[in-house]
């Protein structure tokens, strides 16, 4: 019977002691990768925005966005507009030209004669400046590509860069590209990459006219106020028509703002082109 109780007791603590040691080996194993690890999914429009090249515009530069859209497509159709705008957007970008919209359509030889001084036909208006806004707000001509360059359709020149990627309003846009294909251009930034920003009301006053503006601002001379006369005799009254100095009145002249600079753009000088 004693013999029965010990054997019953020495298999209780050794089972007792198989339980603990399981329970410890469940307790220290790791937990699957990632099962106890969270990650934030990260803001994307965020992200994106803050590594875009913000460039400035005015009303005039919209203005001469339209004008080089409308007289260099042949004033034909919102693809031949697209197609003219993405050029100058592509040049604004590459940083090769001038660093505004209206420098880059006013440069001499570049774009069509009067392209600053014709009139816009009024018909054209509606079609031409909502592919003028659809151009600043980012959307491109799909086959324009990184193309700077166009001529009208039709003509032919012997030169080997030319490689050609739309036709569109009457014109032929290519790009500069060398024989192992690489382009010959600071290539511009895809439009994702670029943000625009709208100034208004920005001054376009020469800087030459902040002179104008007064350093100081007169200060004004106070009505003289009762003599003191010695004695005990009340005070006596300045005359009232003592000649008393006066300022002329300041007109405030308007000081334009500077435009910020670039964020990040990175500026070229000029780029020979044909």
């Amino acid at each position: 019977m004693r013999a029965h109780l010990s054997l019953g007791k020495s298999l209780a603590g050794i089972l007792f002691a198989g339980m603990a040691a399981a329970s410890c080996t469940t307790a220290q194993q790791p937990a699957p990768k990632g099962a106890s690890q969270t990650t934030k999914p990260k803001n994307a429009a965020q992200a994106a925005q803050s590594t875009k090249v913000t460039f400035n515009y005015t009303a005039k530069d919209r203005d001469c966005l339209k004008r080089a859209m409308y007289f260099e497509s042949e004033h034909s159709d919102r693809d031949g507009y697209m197609a003219v705008g993405t050029v100058v957007m592509n040049r604004l970008t590459s940083g090769a030209y001038a660093d505004t919209i209206c420098g880059i359509v006013a440069q001499e030889k570049q774009f069509a004669p009067g392209v600053m001084t014709r009139e816009v036909e009024p018909v054209a208006e509606i079609e031409l400046t909502d592919a003028a806004d659809a151009i600043l707000r980012g959307e491109r001509h799909p086959g324009v590509k990184d193309a700077m360059f166009f001529h009208t359709d039709g003509l032919k020149f012997p030169y080997r860069n030319m490689h050609y990627v739309a036709i569109a309003g009457g014109n032929a846009f290519y790009e500069k590209r060398g024989r192992d294909g690489e382009l010959q251009t600071p290539a511009p930034l895809p439009s994702y990459e670029v943000a625009m920003n709208y100034l208004p009301g920005q001054s376009l006053m020469p800087a030459q006219f902040a002179t104008l503006v007064p350093t100081t601002v007169p200060v004004p001379i106070p009505m003289p106020g009762p003599v003191a006369t010695s004695g005990t005799g009340p005070a006596v009254m300045a005359p009232t028509d003592a000649a008393v100095p006066t300022t002329e009145a300041v007109i405030p002249v308007a000081v334009p703002i500077p435009r910020p600079a670039f964020n990040d753009a990175v500026l070229r000088g000029s780029l020979a082109h044909g």
